[in-house]
């Protein structure tokens, strides 16, 4: 068969379990344990079902307007996509099209060496500091772009903007992406410097914080420029990304602050009592400015942790990959939830 000599062979990025079983407790993809604004649920049944017949805005007005309101910028500085996933793809596409290397982290979200493969973009992985923090001056070198998820996944330690910042000048030829997906849950955004530095990228999603996973819609905020050029791509590729009643969601989410701060206290309540619970029953847990828990075990592997608590369909996330194959990855469900994962754990771990 001759046509496979000229398929393209990529390692797919493997998404935590999705399992079907209505009694599991699930806390392995970072998903949010409450639900959306209660405004959405109103905003769906008055939708006008006729009007899904007719093809969405392209250029996605409605929310970009509000997006760039809501986080005090230019329309034309904010970019929307389907899910965070969407826009570092096309933000990969765009920019990452030089001879010299891109630079991530050794260990960060495993969907940044996914895409590099996909599109033919050499990559180098600067190793973690042994305390899993980032070394900035690992990104002092040539580079052809850099990627940062701040706070990082899955180690969940989140670097200060200064740092970040430094980064970011110190590399004014390369266009640099903070991905941002977890910031809400305890760390410091950098959306303020995209106004200072035309070569930073912001990107954030609805999929944590907004509880709306479900929905697909990320974004990105930064210099105009980078913006025309991610929409010059897109419209190239795909003109119709974002569907309707997405738009439309999406831009309800953000009218309601209070309920959004309130959702966020509460996840980083528990974390900080499960945090120390788990401490108590011989963990050591990462510093986490996130909606998950990093953690090891002082005599219990990770791997068997995992397996017998999917045994009770209690389920976190194991990664078998070198450094941190004796670390999970524990995602922030309720108090309720949290419980029974301490229960099982104390069981599987007791001496």
């Amino acid at each position: 068969m001759e046509w496979k000599k000229s398929v393209r062979a990529v390692t797919p990025y493997i998404p935590g379990e999705q399992p079907q079983n209505g009694k599991m407790i699930k806390l392995n993809t970072n998903e949010n344990p409450y639900p959306p604004a209660p405004g959405l649920k109103k905003l769906l049944c008055d939708t006008d079902t006729d009007r899904l017949r007719l093809y969405p805005d392209p250029d996605v007005t409605l929310l970009v307007r509000a997006l760039a309101e809501y986080h005090g910028v230019d329309d034309n500085m904010v970019f929307v996509g389907v899910g965070s996933d969407d826009v570092l793809a096309m933000s990969f596409l765009t920019f990452f099209n030089s001879d010299k290397p891109i630079l991530f982290p050794a260990v960060t979200y495993s969907f940044y060496d996914v895409w590099a493969d996909l599109y033919r973009i050499k990559y180098e992985t600067p190793a973690l500091n042994d305390d899993f923090t980032i070394n900035v001056g690992d990104y002092s070198r040539p580079n052809g772009g850099i990627v940062i998820a701040n706070p990082n996944a899955p180690t969940s330690v989140a670097m200060e903007p200064s740092a970040i910042e430094g980064i970011v000048a110190s590399n004014r030829d390369s266009v640099v992406i903070i991905d941002e997906a977890y910031v809400d849950f305890g760390g410091k955004s950098v959306i303020s410097l995209t106004g200072r530095y035309d070569n930073l990228l912001v990107v954030r999603t609805y999929s944590k914080s907004r509880s709306m996973a479900g929905v697909r819609i990320g974004y990105a905020v930064g210099n105009c420029e980078l913006i025309k050029a991610l929409n010059s791509v897109k419209g190239s590729f795909n003109s119709y990304t974002m569907n309707m009643l997405s738009i439309a969601m999406g831009t309800e989410s953000l009218k309601d602050e209070e309920y959004f701060r309130s959702v966020i206290a509460k996840i980083i309540h528990t974390r900080e009592k499960t945090k120390a619970s788990l401490e108590s029953l011989g963990f050591k847990a990462l510093p986490s400015q996130t909606n998950f828990l990093f953690v090891t075990h002082e005599t219990v592997s990770a791997k068997v942790i995992f397996e017998e608590l999917k045994k009770d369909n209690v389920y976190v996330r194991y990664f078998n990959k070198p450094l941190i194959d004796n670390y999970l990855r524990i995602t922030i469900g309720t108090d309720e939830e949290m419980d029974v994962l301490l229960e099982r754990i104390g069981r599987i771990c007791s001496p």
